[in-house]
This record gives structure tokens, C-alpha cells and sequence, in this order.
């Protein structure tokens, strides 16, 4: 069943439009995939019956410190509001928004924090344009195909 989630593919739909940005949105560009993350916690907001914080471990999403985070804004970060996990390979989630709230709960002690996880299907429609659409899409299915692979081996063995 477990197995069944992660090695989904996805489909490339010619329809796709990419999240339109407003001035001033919070964008999180990871290599040419650009996720619109204000809209993403509007759609969130938006759609609280659906959506549900889960406790997750600060060491397990935490990757280790990155230079690039304000000293201060981690200072005066809310770790009461949760974090988002975006599933960027199947199976593997990656922090998209609240890197200061996670670091500030790491020096805190704080052992777990809330946290949205949102599956591939769900973020992949915030992206901000039609090539990093198309490259993801290419991309999460690779990684499916990879892991057919190993699991084939595995199972061959």
C-alpha cells in the first residue's frame, strides 16, 4: 500500500497555467522549479478540511543550517506556525517554507513542529512556469522509474 503512494507517476497535462505571481508573493526557487508559496498557504487556508498540521521531527527535516537564514528572523519566528513539506521525489519530502522556524525550533531544543505535507499532485499546480511544469513532471517520473527498478533488483535477489 505504502509502495502504491510512492510510485505513482505523473501525467503531463497540455492544459497546465502556471500560478499566476502577484507583486510581493513569496516565491522558493529550488533549481528552475519555482513554487509560489503565498499562494500555496492561500489554497491551504482555503481549504482547511483538507489540510491538517502533522508533528513532524525538527532533525528529521531539518538538512543543517544554511548561511543564507537571518539571525533575527529566526530570533522572532512563531514555531506554532507549521511548516510545508513538499514531496519533491516520491516518498521524500523537502522543507519549502519555514527554514527560520525550523532552525529557531532546532536551537530550541524543540524536538517536533507542525507541519503541512503536500504530496507531489498537490504543489505541482504552484509552480511558475510552463518549462519547470514540464521538467518536474519528467523528472518525478525518472525517479519513479528508478525506483521500479531497485525494487525489481531487490526482489530479484
Amino acid at each position: 500500500m505504502q509502495e502504491d503512494l510512492i510510485l505513482r507517476k505523473l501525467k503531463l497535462k497540455k492544459t497546465f497555467q502556471p500560478i499566476h505571481c502577484d507583486k510581493g508573493d513569496e516565491l522558493y526557487p529550488n533549481g528552475i522549479f519555482e513554487f509560489n508559496i503565498t499562494k500555496i498557504l492561500a489554497w491551504i487556508v482555503a481549504n482547511k478540511d483538507k489540510f491538517h498540521p502533522k508533528e513532524v521531527e525538527v532533525k528529521s527535516v531539518r538538512s543543517g543550517f544554511s548561511t543564507n537564514l537571518d539571525d533575527n528572523t529566526i530570533k522572532n519566528a512563531d514555531i506554532l506556525m507549521p511548516i510545508i513539506l513538499a514531496e519533491i521525489s516520491p516518498g521524500l519530502f523537502n522543507v519549502i517554507d519555514g527554514h527560520h522556524r525550523l532552525e529557531k525550533s532546532y536551537r530550541d531544543g524543540i524536538i517536533k513542529i507542525p507541519a503541512y505535507k503536500l504530496l507531489a499532485e498537490q504543489h505541482i499546480m504552484f509552480l511558475t512556469s510552463v518549462r519547470a511544469y514540464k521538467e518536474y513532471v519528467q523528472y518525478w517520473n525518472n525517479k519513479v522509474k528508478d525506483r521500479i527498478k531497485d525494487l525489481k533488483k531487490h526482489h530479484a535477489m
